[in-house]
């Protein structure tokens, strides 16, 4: 059946646009798809297809191709010269190999699917998808994602769910235009506060991590719908403390007056620092405090704020306070604060 079509593809040479050869029972790609340089479509999946052919180079011209439940353990390198993907499904395969020259052509990508396979890293090159909306890595085996995607400045939606994750890269905060972002079933422990400058974030799906707190801002994202069961997050219930004194290094002390001197302007530090480069990079790693505003550098009280979720967010079963992280620069801020701000007990 799969040769009758493809002579009968053949017959329309460059006219063809769309072949379709989907559960074929294949066991390889079809060497005179070269034959075809006007193909548009080139639908492979549900067969046990496990290399790609190096005749593909040829079809320059195609903007979608599905080789989704095959046997591929790559992505290979000769994918980078289809110029015109848009649509790229790689999905139930065997991957584990993600060639880094792939990104160097795919200019006009627009879709990504790699889900369920054996993929660990995503190579830094994957920037270099400037065009990339939509990106899903499911039931893969990723424990980190390079800093390097979140520079994919048109992307929309963001899928890494059923991982190996841990942490989220800090850069996030590039995603301008992400609105939807799933992280279901990793090791995630915290989001990073740059999460809080996705204006355009509707949905945020984080269950099945290990999430305790969400960082400062998150009560002000305009989501639409947020998911966090499964998540060991703090509960509000209060209990007496033994109030400690304030003790700090030399070098905290020393950081705190030179920030806030600088925070004050301060004419003669602001030109003796540029002198001095290393304590540029120290205070620049400061932080303010949530009550005073005063600067601290690694010396603080975290604490936790509960607020309940905003009333246009489709949000978990039972999720009634969320915990926000809140930081404060001494024991005496913290007895001059809010009433509905405490610290978190060690238990």
């Amino acid at each position: 059946m799969a040769e009758k079509l493809l002579i009968r593809a053949l017959k329309g040479g460059k006219s063809t646009k769309i072949v379709t050869l989907n559960g074929k029972n294949m066991t390889k790609m079809p060497s005179m798809l070269e034959k075809l340089p006007g193909l548009k479509t080139l639908d492979l999946q549900n067969n046990r297809i496990p290399k790609v052919c190096p005749e593909i180079s040829t079809l320059t011209q195609l903007t979608a191709l599905n080789l989704g439940n095959n046997l591929l353990e790559e992505v290979p390198e000769e994918m980078k010269y289809l110029t015109s993907l848009k649509k790229l499904h790689l999905f139930g395969n065997k991957i584990h190999r993600f060639a880094s020259g792939v990104c160097d052509g795919l200019q006009n990508l627009i879709l990504l699917n790699l889900n369920n396979n054996q993929i660990t890293w995503i190579p830094q090159e994957i920037s270099r998808l400037k065009s990339l909306t939509y990106l899903s890595i499911n039931h893969n085996q990723l424990a980190s994602i390079p800093r390097e995607l979140c520079f994919l400045e048109n992307l929309s939606e963001l899928q890494l769910n059923y991982n190996q994750l841990i942490c989220i890269p800090k850069e996030i905060n590039f995603l301008k235009k992400l609105q939807k972002l799933l992280l279901v079933r990793n090791n995630i422990e915290s989001l990073p506060e740059g999460l809080c400058d996705l204006l355009n974030l509707r949905i945020l799906d984080i269950a099945g991590n290990v999430i305790q707190i969400f960082p400062p801002g998150f009560q002000d994202l305009k989501l639409r719908e947020f998911y966090c069961e499964g998540n060991p997050l703090f509960l509000k219930q209060p209990v007496n403390a033994v109030k400690h004194e304030d003790i700090w290094s030399l070098q905290e002390i020393t950081s705190r007056f030179i920030m806030n001197q600088l925070a004050e302007k301060d004419p003669f530090l602001m030109q003796a620092v540029e002198w001095y480069p290393q304590v540029r990079n120290i205070i620049s790693q400061g932080r303010k405090c949530a009550i005073c505003g005063k600067s601290f550098l690694t010396t603080w009280l975290e604490c936790v704020e509960f607020f309940p979720p905003s009333k246009n967010w489709k949000i978990s079963r039972n999720l009634q306070l969320v915990p926000l992280r809140i930081l404060i620069c001494s024991y005496k801020c913290f007895n001059q604060r809010d009433p509905n701000l405490f610290g978190i007990a060690q238990v």
